[in-house]
């Protein structure tokens, strides 16, 4: 569970936050006692003649200095027990960050949820799930205070510890009451919480769409959807925690009167002093201070709450990587029996070193196949195979080695552009760079930036077809035996994909497999693949399977 795993991660710094919340409950707990009796012995002195007062109040001195001296004490661990406490909400948050984001990327792009809800538990609720730990160290250190204060008031005076232990099920009802109800609305409100920011990730994605549609308006509605149900679920929380402290507060400051009370009684009779009357009422407050408590609590059930949404994320399998490398050859690509969502019973050989078009109307599981041959994602049925190995028992580094990728819509990740060209498993030397640039047709557009190869992405606004060019010249200059290029021509003008495809289809170094929409890039193609809902309607060259008018009403869409 991976709560569990929180937990063990940030026990560390957790067990130092309990000492010293302990260390710090221990120093209050016996300030009731040692004020009690310096307030003793100063009524003493009061009372008694000149000579034997004067020795009374030099037996306070001490006992007054050891209150200041825990006073002081009690303030220093507090300050530490912060310290520590967000050092160590900060470190167990980032490891969650880490250890969650690791397995976003382990699982691959196919997620179930959107990349605006993964956004928001990799923040807030991150944040939230990190301060269990030294939440929890701190409610046990909490727990310490009220049973301290009880045992401590037994020992002053067994009446007053009835009085409080009579009233502990209320108490002990209240919390229960509490922790039940506030974790249901924690749960719902950071369902909707997430939901919203998940419809504003999308809308910062589409913000030119929403523009020229012109109804910003509407789409704000539909993002603030959500709303009404995190309002309530919010004010539902408030409710819980107001009623919880109301319900407090009208029980322990009775709890609190009758200790005093009781103790009045006791001291009437003789069976306590005045300094023990007041360390009675002290540990009384001490044993029914559950506020405290009350707020741990809370941190404890909204944090185990974010961390139940963080656990969904990790629900995902990971990929798992093999530790074989390939062996000497082409790049011949196999797909054998291979079913995916979208793709029903795939047969097919890709000779190595050849270049293969896959064609088909929109749907029909072009890019699932293409993301299948890189494994991008793995078939529910079947195997993919390069030179005979299949790829689930290659390691990470001989794939993506040998694989590259060119997408319709690529990733700038690199901090410069230069990184971004060299972004990937490996770093191409500096020329290995340029040259790709240079076969992607980006080399004259790179020199024209502000500082050339070495602009930061941020500082170079590129069209859709720059960025389509850097994306290819990433792939050039990374790939292997095989590259698999989806749609990463769709935003070059005609004259620039030309070019672009003579770097494409030259050679017969590696093997190719071309997601392609147009006629002419299929027509250059050694071999077509043609997808019909699913499956493979046929194999060929382009120029015998043009003679099918249903071919050919692939490229009319």
């Amino acid at each position: 569970m991976f709560l569990g795993e929180i937990v063990r991660h940030g026990a560390p710094r957790a067990v130092l936050v309990l000492l010293l919340t302990c260390a710090s409950a221990a120093a209050g707990l016996a300030l009731p006692a040692v004020l009690g009796h310096a307030l003793d012995l100063l009524l003493a002195g009061a009372g008694a003649g000149a000579a034997t007062g004067a020795g009374a109040r030099a037996d306070a001195g001490p006992w007054l200095a050891l209150c200041a001296g825990l006073t002081a004490l009690s303030v220093l661990l507090g300050a530490l027990d912060g310290l520590v406490t967000a050092s160590a909400n900060a470190r167990t948050t980032a490891w969650i960050r880490a250890r969650v984001l690791g397995h976003v990327l382990a699982a691959g792009p196919e997620q179930r949820l959107s990349s605006g809800e993964l956004v928001a538990r990799l923040t807030g609720n991150a944040a939230q799930a990190g301060t269990v730990p030294t939440a929890l160290a701190a409610a046990l250190a909490a727990v310490l205070t009220p049973v301290g204060g009880l045992v401590a008031l037994a020992l002053t005076d067994g009446w007053t510890a009835l009085v409080v232990i009579a009233g502990m099920p209320l108490l002990a009802l209240l919390l229960r009451v509490f922790i039940r109800a506030s974790g249901e609305s924690s749960a719902r409100y950071l369902t909707a919480q997430g939901e919203i920011a998940g419809l504003l990730a999308e809308a910062v994605r589409g913000i030119r769409t929403i523009t020229a549609a012109g109804v910003p308006e509407r789409d704000a509605a539909r993002i603030l959807a959500p709303l009404p149900e995190l309002t309530c679920q919010g004010r539902l929380m408030w409710r819980i925690l107001g009623s919880s402290t109301a319900r407090a507060a009208a029980l322990l400051p009775l709890l609190q009167l009758t200790v005093l009370a009781v103790a009045g009684l006791r001291l009437a009779d003789g069976a306590l002093s005045v300094g023990g009357m007041l360390a009675a009422w002290r540990y009384g407050v001490l044993a029914t201070g559950t506020g405290v408590l009350v707020g741990q609590l809370n941190g404890l059930v909204r944090g185990r709450a974010a961390a139940g949404r963080l656990a969904e994320i990790l629900e995902a399998p990971a990929m798992t990587y093999g530790s074989r490398q390939l062996p000497p050859g082409k790049g011949e690509l196999q797909l054998k029996g291979v079913d995916r969502r979208g793709l029903r019973g795939i047969d097919l050989v890709v000779p190595g070193g050849s270049v293969t078009a896959v064609v088909g109307r929109s749907g029909s599981g072009k890019s699932a196949l293409a993301a299948l041959a890189g494994r991008l994602a793995d078939p529910d049925t079947g195997a993919v195979l390069i030179d005979g190995v299949p790829l689930t028992s290659l390691s990470r580094d001989a794939l993506r080695r040998e694989v590259g990728h060119a997408f319709a819509r690529p990733a700038l990740l690199g901090r410069t552009v230069a990184g971004t060209i060299a972004f990937g498993s490996h770093l191409p030397a500096g020329e290995a760079v340029r040259e790709a640039a240079r076969a992607a047709c980006a080399d004259d557009f790179v020199r024209r930036l502000p500082l050339g190869y070495d602009t930061p992405c941020t500082a170079a606004p590129l069209s859709g077809g720059e960025a389509q060019r850097l994306g290819l010249a990433r792939a050039f200059a990374h790939t292997g035996r095989l590259l698999i290029v989806d749609d990463a021509t769709s935003s070059l003008d005609s004259a620039t994909e030309r070019k672009v495809s003579q770097a494409l289809f030259a050679g017969a170094r590696r093997t190719r497999l071309i997601v392609a929409h147009r006629a002419p890039t299929a027509a250059r193609a050694d071999l077509v693949v043609w997808l019909d809902e699913g499956r493979i309607r046929a194999v060929g060259p382009h120029a015998e399977l043009w003679q099918l008018p249903e071919y050919r009403a692939v490229f009319d869409e």
